[in-house]
């Protein structure tokens, strides 16, 4: 092990941050002026950062095997120093894509898909609400202008998606994923919409029956602990959005997924989907260990695809794709609004989850110090590409070429951007 040391320092010298490092025996690697410090227990764990493995360095922080001080923004910084190059670039084999599709396959029953959810959603409604905006907005929001704060970027967000659906008074409207209730709320209250949310969330699901209470929305607005595969078509819906939820499905998955989508959505209508895609054609997490660190401790069964496969599916699935937009940089400044709120506050998170009881309450620590790193090292993502974050408009064509604005347009879409800013 002691010759990973020069291999080490040499690495150090070349960081855009001066770090320093406790080592096991106790002696310290140091770039003058260094503003942050790595502790560590073991030497595996520094072999693992010789080898640019910066996910089996975050794994052995939230297990305890590594000590980080000082602030998360330096600490991002500098990973991005330690990376060899862009995670995001793998190249892969058709072997690996077959057993990538097989495991997608077995990661997305409706059993699964709901122990994954819940292993991610319902860590503590206290503990989400410290970080996040006053309406629990868990994706990424929209600064139409730059000095808006998060709540504000957020409630544009909202905005943004219900004028891009040209939502109307009395339509049935479906959001698919619903979270804390914040869009499917804010449709309601501002565009009259009669309107019906599902997730898989136990948390989420009793919050927003107690906003559905507390507002007077009952019979207006309703939401189910359901899965998406569960929906009847049978009474179709005006408008579908689904915010933050199709990373969830799996590649398996996405054929049934759009082709469920189609089936809800009346003809002539729009769907929009809004989602995390991935920064490259070919790849599904990210490298250096950094997607298999979001695997075990965020977001298990989560996939990242390419807008352009996204937009596939959606073709294949009879839909037609009319208005996509990239938000990559504004969900890397979410992010990082969210980091900062929780660095704000690290003991009360402690508190709020160590009296969350259950897996939560037994795992704190790691808990907190997975998030942590998740938040910040999400953000680094998107400023820099790796991943990125779209909002995909279509439609349902009804096959009436006389029907809407333009002829051949069959359905409400205007087939010009106007109206979503007037």
């Amino acid at each position: 092990m002691q010759s990973l040391i020069p291999k080490i320092e040499s690495q150090l010298a070349s960081l855009p941050v001066p770090i320093a490092l406790e080592l096991p025996d106790g002696r310290r690697v140091a770039k003058p002026g260094f503003r942050v410090t790595l502790a560590f227990s073991e030497w595996s764990a520094l072999a693992k950062l010789a080898a640019h493995q910066v996910g089996a360095i975050g794994e052995a922080y939230v297990e305890g095997r590594v000590q980080i001080e000082g602030a998360m923004r330096d600490l991002i910084d500098a990973t991005v120093g330690m990376l060899p190059g862009n995670p995001a670039e793998t190249n892969t084999t058709w072997w690996t894509r077959l057993l990538r599709l097989a495991k997608s396959h077995n990661s997305h029953s409706l059993h699964k898909d709901a122990e994954q959810i819940q292993f991610h959603y319902d860590v503590s409604d206290d503990f989400y609400a410290l970080w996040l905006d006053p309406r629990r907005v868990y994706s990424c929001a929209y600064f139409r202008t730059p000095e808006l704060t998060l709540a504000a970027a957020q409630e544009a967000k909202l905005d943004h998606i219900c004028r891009k659906l040209m939502l109307q008074p009395g339509e049935r409207f479906l959001d698919i994923g619903s979270g804390w209730g914040g869009l499917l709320l804010w449709a309601a209250e501002h565009y009259g919409v009669d309107a019906t949310g599902i997730t898989l969330s136990k948390n989420q699901h009793a919050h927003v029956q107690r906003l559905i209470e507390e507002k007077g929305l009952q019979g207006r607005v309703r939401v189910e602990l359901r899965d998406y595969r569960e929906l009847s078509a049978d009474a179709p819906f005006d408008k579908i959005s689904s915010v933050g939820m199709f990373e969830h499905v799996g590649a398996a998955n996405m054929p049934t997924y759009f082709r469920k989508i189609h089936s809800l959505l009346k003809p002539g209508g729009l769907v929009l989907n809004h989602g995390i895609t991935s920064g490259q054609l070919d790849y599904r997490q990210l490298g250096a260990g950094m997607g298999d660190f979001i695997e075990k401790y965020i977001f298990p069964g989560g996939e990242l695809l390419h807008v352009t496969h996204v937009l596939r599916e959606t073709a294949a699935a009879g839909l037609e794709m009319v208005d996509t937009e990239s938000l990559r940089p504004h969900y890397a400044r979410t992010l990082w609004a969210w980091s900062d709120a929780l660095e704000a506050q690290l003991g009360t998170a402690r508190e709020v989850l160590a009296r969350a009881g259950g897996r939560q309450g037994e795992n704190a620590e790691r808990i907190l110090r997975a998030y942590r790193l998740y938040l910040a090292g999400s953000a680094m993502s998107f400023e820099q590409g790796w991943i990125s974050l779209h909002q995909m408009l279509s439609t349902k064509p009804d096959g009436r070429v006389e029907h809407g604005v333009l002829r051949g347009s069959q359905s409400v879409y205007p087939f010009a951007r106007d109206y979503i800013y007037k």
